[in-house]
């Protein structure tokens, strides 16, 4: 299955206690930090509710 990196670049600080439970979900909860994920569904949706705070890089 093919993988997808994402990169966190916002802070979780002052931010609704759903959006940090979601980073921590995607395995993000550190500035900069890079993970490597399956592209999935719900992969991908949690990525569209925090485009202020994750990017995907190549």
């Amino acid at each position: 299955m093919a993988t997808i990196k994402i990169k966190q670049i916002g802070s979780p600080i002052r931010r609704p206690a759903s959006q940090r439970q979601m980073l921590i979900g995607l395995g993000l909860n550190k500035m900069h930090r890079v993970v490597e994920l399956q592209d999935t569904p719900e992969v991908r949706g949690a990525i569209h509710k925090l485009p202020h705070l994750v990017q995907v890089i190549d």
